[in-house]
């Protein structure tokens, strides 16, 4: 009686031991990957500070190609590298080049800059914490219900995101493009006038 129920106790941990090695790593046994993209991660969020809180322009911008690269990287990791690519090309390759484009243009100060410091500190944090809070909640709320197909196609592929794109999020992807042409034209007006002031 004492073995058979020894055996049984054996035969229900030798079973639990085989469903957990089924289930793959917990919490608590994080993967490689899972380390590289909390790594990632803690250095994309310090680039991302530093850019807000630099007084210097032109490091802003430098700083600014950091936290792209990183948010690159990190969808590397998730396997969404036709994101990553687009990532590079679109923001670190012409976002961040149109930015110091017009610094050069606006012939912005490459040191210190007193004009990008002001006493309005407080209320830039508090925005930023109300905008960063309406995000998150608005994420949330519309991906808590949603599933991934996992017979359909790969999600982050060139099909799904081309599809996604230009079904539902042409007007913001135009209206982002007006945005960065009319940053442009502004910088070069401001260049404009400040030669004929010089004049």
């Amino acid at each position: 009686m004492i073995l058979t129920t020894a055996q049984a106790a054996v035969h229900t941990a030798a079973q639990a031991a085989q469903q957990q090695a089924a289930q793959g790593p917990g919490f608590l046994s994080p993967t490689g990957v899972e380390i590289a993209f909390l790594l990632v991660g803690l250095v994309t969020l310090g680039a991302a500070v530093v850019t807000v809180t630099t007084r210097q322009l032109v490091h802003a911008a430098l700083w600014l190609v950091v936290a792209l690269g990183g948010l690159a990287v990190e969808y590397l990791l998730l396997t969404a590298e036709f994101i990553a690519w687009v990532q590079v090309l679109i923001y670190v390759g012409s976002v961040v080049v149109l930015l110091l484009f017009g610094l050069m243009l606006t012939k912005a100060p490459i040191g210190r800059s007193p004009d990008t410091d002001s006493a309005n500190r407080p209320v830039a944090l508090a925005v930023a914490l109300a905008a960063a809070a309406a995000l998150v909640w608005v994420v949330v709320d519309a991906f808590r219900t949603t599933w991934i197909d996992l017979d359909g196609a790969v999600q982050g592929s060139t099909e799904v995101t081309g599809s996604i794109l230009f079904r539902h999020w042409v007007l913001p992807f135009e209206a982002l493009s007006v945005l960065l042409l009319a940053a442009l034209v502004g910088a070069i007006v401001l260049s404009r006038k400040k030669k004929e002031g010089e004049r």
